[in-house]
């Protein structure tokens, strides 16, 4: 007997589509944030709550003024559960589209740049969506939060007045039901704790592990989005609208790309605060520098010299950044006075600076600060735009001398010029010093001739290129050889029978402007040889010949343990690895594997500039990793014979041990992709701790993907704070006092400065002014020593 239609489409919708929902319904709660079910459920208890308390007559006595608290809770909860259910939704297209584009990224097949465009856009605005909808839902949180305020707050006014009978009914608890009296104290601390909790949960509904698990190009997509659109936001409150709506790939999408791979360690399972907590017990080393027995001291002429242009460095930062610092209470009127608002009476005798206000004020406050008339400054900038940085030419007759000051980083411009830290090649014209300079070693320049290619810091690069087009011009010769002549600003200042012929040419820059004022020196040397670059905190930014190459005419000055000059992109890589190592010192296998693996790295030889590398070697690698997965395999085959060695643990009675061994054999895995890298395998699979090994250089063996070293350029002088044991002012008069230096500048190694020191002071010692007492200071502790020699500085 055959079956009736209806009773096949039932048994289809129960046999297919039933089992199809329920196991969509259950991996959605397998996916769900424990905070998120809480809050699901504890809203939806405040809509049933209210509703009866409204219809079972508890409210009755109550106003439709005093009632109108109670219906916004209850609309609020209701709005703040669908908002769940769609950033939920928003969410999961996110992360889809997410694991779409990394995948076809990683993919061996080659995708069109078409398609890469189109997976880019749509994974860029599935997560803008996901952010409008939880911003949304913020919104609900931030009503819900003062609605539960205030209706305490008028309960709590009652009580005090004691005029609770006559409030809403509240009074008559003790007359109604018990029911309906439990359910109203229910009711106000169900809205009491959503108020509360709701402030310190996330706003993610799902678990974004759930998508992305431990696949590290999902990750770096993920946070290459989330870096993406709050730089973005930054700079749209900041007033720079264009970016929030431009879509193509530009500086800001360089950025965060970079930023997105920094952060794969949220592939292992570690949290922001776990790397955290682990920069802060590598804090606790007391990292600083040290004076190395065979240390040399710094000439004194190039401290001398450092000493005297380091103003300009200083006030090239014309903004209110500079007197933030220095005056952190009164810091509006200093940066006024140094704007000359006082004076606005004097600004048509102010240059017209390019980008400057109407007051002409970026110019006063250079002036003011290093105490020059209005005629002595005859070009600059102050605007920004991609890559351009601020900058001031100044004439100094008395000294003979043209001053070219490069301001650091103090816009949002400038941040971004820091971010593009990936390597960028030097073309001949970028090293015309280097390879067309008459005053250069011959011996310097074959070899800065034969190891090319060069490369740089790919922002500071272009900014210097862009910064030498706007002084001297962009005209060149054939072949990309700069021609000898030119018509630029710089020439037809310092040019034969110019005004200041013979003059010296000094570029001076902190931090990003020193940087960018080496690669500028660098370019302009072949043309003016009488020059000199002073570059203080400055960022490392080309390779090692090319960093040692022009020691002879770039000086850069570190302040003890100024962060700035330890910054690139190998530095915080190897900064991730130790905290990561700090924090997986645990008795879980877990922890000892990550543990041993970042060790295993960390004690790589470093990049050394042609010279002998330590003797640990593939074979040294090989053989730690070996033997660590040896040991690993035993106790695989231990696990799948049941029975272990008693020296180990028991297998049959010890829980820890049957975890510690589950984590073992996952890890497995990850310890034979961790001795491929130094193999040329392209059939490796990707997992987040070869990724996380591979993303830190390594002089044993280097592919191709793997960022290159950078050095800070020229000479290096560090100025290392001592540790004084006596510092009573009153035991100064008695000789006890100034015996020894506070300060001490030595020549030092550039790869000393390849590891981030952490240090309660890295930020603080990379403010100028602390740089230019420090150089005070070791001036004035030579005077002292040289006068009582006899000899007087000058």
């Amino acid at each position: 007997m055959k079956s009736h239609p209806k009773f096949k489409k039932r048994r289809r919708f129960r046999n297919s589509i039933l089992p199809s929902m329920f196991s969509s319904s259950m991996k959605l709660l397998k996916n769900l944030r424990w905070t998120s079910l809480i809050l699901g459920i504890t809203n939806l208890g405040v809509i049933i709550l209210g509703l009866i308390l409204i219809f079972s007559g508890f409210l009755r006595h109550c106003s439709r003024n005093q009632l109108v608290p109670f219906y916004l809770l209850i609309f609020a909860s209701a709005f703040r559960i669908f908002a769940m259910i769609r950033c939920a939704i928003v969410q999961q297209a996110a992360a889809v589209a997410i694991l779409g584009s990394s995948s076809s990224s990683s993919s061996n097949n080659a995708v069109s740049a078409l398609d890469d465009e189109c997976s880019r856009r749509e994974r860029r605005l599935s997560y803008k969506r996901w952010v409008w909808w939880t911003r949304f839902a913020t919104i609900v949180t931030v009503v819900q939060f003062l609605l539960a305020m205030y209706l305490v707050f008028v309960l709590a006014r009652k009580a005090s007045e004691d005029d609770t009978l006559h409030y809403c009914g509240v009074g008559s608890l003790s007359n109604s039901k018990w029911l309906n009296q439990h359910l109203f104290i229910i009711f106000l601390m169900m809205v009491c704790f959503i108020a509360i909790f709701q402030c310190f949960s996330s706003s993610d509904v799902l678990r974004w592990r759930s998508f992305y698990d431990v696949q590290d190009n999902a990750w770096k997509a993920h946070y290459q989005e989330v870096f993406d659109h709050g730089i973005r936001e930054a700079l749209c409150c900041l007033g720079r609208f264009k970016y929030m709506k431009t879509m193509e790939e530009d500086e800001v999408y360089s950025v965060a790309q970079l930023l997105g791979d920094l952060v794969t360690y949220r592939a292992t399972g570690t949290g922001h605060l776990e790397l955290l907590a682990g920069l802060a017990l590598l804090q606790r080393h007391n990292q600083s520098p040290k004076l190395d027995e065979n240390c040399v001291d710094a000439p004194l002429d190039k401290i001398q010299e450092a000493t005297a242009f380091h103003p300009f460095a200083e006030a090239a930062y014309t903004g209110p950044l500079l007197d933030v610092g220095r005056n952190p209470l009164l810091f509006p009127c200093a940066w006024l006075y140094r704007q000359g608002i006082l004076t606005s009476w004097s600004r048509n005798r102010r240059p017209k600076l390019e980008g400057d206000n109407w007051w002409r004020g970026h110019a006063a406050a250079f002036l003011n600060y290093v105490k020059l008339p209005p005629d002595s400054l005859r070009r600059g900038r102050v605007n920004q735009a991609k890559c351009q940085a601020s900058y001031f030419i100044v004439v100094l007759h008395h000294i003979s001398s043209v001053v070219i000051a490069v301001r650091g980083t103090e816009t949002p411009e400038d941040l971004i010029i820091d971010g593009l830290c990936r390597e960028a090649p030097l073309t001949m014209e970028d090293l015309d010093g280097l390879v067309n300079g008459l005053s250069i070693d011959a011996t310097v320049r074959e070899r800065v001739l034969s190891s090319f290619p060069h490369y740089g810091h790919s922002g500071i690069v272009e900014a210097a290129r862009e910064l030498y087009d706007q002084i001297e011009g962009s005209n060149s010769g054939e072949n990309g050889v700069a021609r000898s002549e030119t018509g630029g600003f710089l020439s037809s200042l310092m040019g034969s029978g110019c005004e200041c012929e013979d003059y010296t040419i000094r570029i001076v820059g902190h931090s990003l402007g020193g940087a960018i004022a080496t690669l500028l020196g660098i370019r302009l040397r072949g043309r003016f040889p009488n020059l000199h670059v002073c570059a203080y905190g400055p960022l490392p930014c080309v390779d090692p010949i090319t960093a040692d190459a022009c020691s002879s005419f770039i000086t850069s000055i570190v302040h003890h343990s100024e962060f700035s000059c330890y910054l690139s992109i190998n530095s915080i890589l190897r900064l991730r690895a130790a905290a990561l190592t700090t924090m997986s010192q645990g008795n879980t296998t877990d922890s000892a594997l990550i543990s041993k693996l970042a060790h295993l790295f960390l004690y790589l030889s470093k990049y050394q500039n042609g010279k002998t590398i330590r003797p640990l070697s593939n074979a040294v690698v090989a053989r730690e990793a070996t033997q660590l997965y040896d040991r690993i395999s035993r106790r695989q085959s231990e696990k799948s014979q049941g029975t272990i060695y008693s020296d180990e643990c028991s297998f049959l009675h010890d829980e820890s041990c049957t975890k510690e061994i589950d984590q073992a054999s996952m890890a497995s895995d990850l310890l034979d992709d961790f001795i491929n890298p130094f193999t040329t395998n392209d059939n490796r699979v990707e997992d987040p701790v070869s990724e996380f090994l591979e993303g830190v250089p390594s002089s044993v063996s280097r592919s191709s993907d793997d960022p290159p070293e950078v050095f800070l350029p020229g000479l290096v002088i560090h100025l290392i704070r001592l540790h004084r044991g006596i510092n009573f002012p009153l035991l100064k008069g008695w000789g006890f006092h100034g015996k020894e230096p506070p300060y001490r500048a030595i020549v030092a190694d550039r790869e000393n400065f390849n590891d981030i020191i952490i240090s309660p002071y890295m930020f603080f010692d990379h403010l100028p002014w602390r740089c230019q007492y420090a150089l005070q200071k070791v001036l004035e502790f030579w005077n002292v020593e040289r006068s009582q020699d006899g000899l007087q500085i000058v």
